[in-house]
């Protein structure tokens, strides 16, 4: 089981670019990036919160669970 990160799904279909979004969290291009390419272990809520604010979006359009 797995847990699927859709955030380039996401800024692509607001036209924003990661440093634009990493700016507007307050987290870093590198935190980002590692959130991004699924390899971080863990996601702070208010982060999350964050990003769906900026995004305008909901947790579920960003994360997606998939079965191996």
């Amino acid at each position: 089981m797995s847990i699927i990160i859709n955030l380039d799904i996401m800024l692509e279909k607001r036209g924003m670019k990661s440093n634009e979004l990493a700016d507007i969290v307050g987290i870093t291009t590198a935190n980002l990036s590692i959130l991004k390419t699924g390899k971080a272990r863990a996601i702070r809520f208010s982060t999350l919160e964050a990003i769906c604010e900026a995004l305008d979006c909901q947790p579920g359009d960003i994360l997606e669970f998939v079965k191996d």
